[in-house]
């Protein structure tokens, strides 16, 4: 196996320090570029989506059975809640309350039953994806113009302004990249004990993994496609796992030191083997993607661009682990929305542990 050299050093190389977060510059010029933002809005957005992430779970303990949900958005975590008895509580947990009338439970309850619909084969294959929008208080169905929704709830948004077909990212084999399995080329996600999580659709039915080098890397344990879009990868042969996420050169290395799940709102960047390294914004969590092989659930939107290849590849926000790409629309040249998969939810399914710095 050739040895292929991460740059752990380069995380503390070339940084801008701020009260309580210290950035990589290159991470900042990413955020920049890709959110239309200046750096030092960038810098900005970074401290104040550190503080969000810490107290969140505090937020919505407060909330309680009023809890509809919580978002990132000018500069603070918003948190919807249905009792205003609840408001001061909120406020005391550093959050900015917003009443709703629905509560998350209820919300989630009405996009499960189209889930159920979706299991049954009772979507059209025109619902692009559905999914709770915690922001607006609602459920909202994607659906390409002329879809017949008429199976739905009617409590439903129906959107079709901008929907497109999703698909998954996996690539037919070009040279140099990370993994292949059988005649396709994805990216590695997160390193574990013992291995590492990617996409499911990664796995095609050949089981061995082969490293960037083309040398025997380890092999599917496990995966899941569609329904779910995850796996993991137990490595031999010589590879060893870090707790790194590629920067290409593009970005300084990131090193990887939890998984608190970002809200929507927060930035989020993404690194894969085709595109490298690209940031956003969190759009969405609990949105279902109905693609052509079938639909996946529980998945996490993105504002990110993606192109094939890049399946399986970190979504990271500061240096906490988010999850693996599983599919979307566009490209990187004119934009696009790329989904993944939590990682959270595949260290529960195979009782993995996230390798951390």
């Amino acid at each position: 196996m050739l040895l292929r050299m991460v740059s752990v050093s380069a995380i503390v190389l070339s940084t801008i320090t701020i009260p309580a977060v210290t950035a990589s510059a290159d991470v900042v010029d990413a955020m920049s570029r890709d959110l239309g933002i200046t750096q030092a809005q960038a810098l900005t957005r970074i401290r104040a989506e550190k503080v969000a992430l810490k107290i969140a779970p505090a937020a919505e303990q407060a909330a309680a059975d009023a809890f509809g949900g919580s978002w990132y958005a000018d500069g603070k975590l918003n948190v919807a809640v249905t009792d205003p008895a609840r408001v001061e509580a909120v406020k005391a947990a550093g959050a900015q309350p917003v009443l709703r009338t629905k509560t998350l439970a209820s919300l989630n309850a009405v996009k499960t039953g189209i889930d159920r619909l979706s299991k049954a084969g009772s979507v059209s294959k025109d619902v692009a994806g559905w999914r709770v929008d915690v922001q607006r208080g609602a459920v909202v169905v994607d659906a390409l113009p002329g879809a017949d929704v008429s199976g739905l709830p009617k409590d439903v948004v129906v959107n079709t302004e901008g929907v497109q077909r999703p698909q998954t990212f996996a690539a037919g084999t070009v040279g140099g990249d990370p993994f292949y399995t059988g005649n396709v080329r994805c990216s590695i996600g997160f390193s574990v004990h013992g291995g590492y999580v990617t996409a499911g659709h990664c796995n095609v039915g050949a089981w061995n993994v082969y490293g960037w080098d083309r040398s025997w890397q380890g092999e599917f344990v496990g995966s899941s496609f569609p329904t779910n879009d995850y796996g993991w990868v137990r490595t031999g042969g010589g590879w060893w796992n870090v707790p790194v996420v590629l920067g290409w050169g593009q970005v300084s290395d990131a090193l990887v030191r939890g998984s608190w799940e970002a809200p929507p709102g927060t930035s989020v960047c993404r690194s894969g083997s085709t595109t490298h390294w690209h940031c956003g914004v969190v759009q969405g969590r609990n949105e279902t993607v109905n693609y052509q092989q079938g639909a996946v659930y529980e998945m996490v939107g993105t504002s990110v661009c993606a192109e094939p290849g890049d399946s399986g590849g970190s979504f990271i926000t500061g240096d906490q682990a988010q999850g693996v790409t599983s599919g979307g629309y566009g490209n990187c040249s004119g934009g696009g929305r790329t989904w993944f998969q939590p990682v959270n939810e595949i260290l529960r399914t195979y009782g993995l542990t996230l390798l951390t710095a």
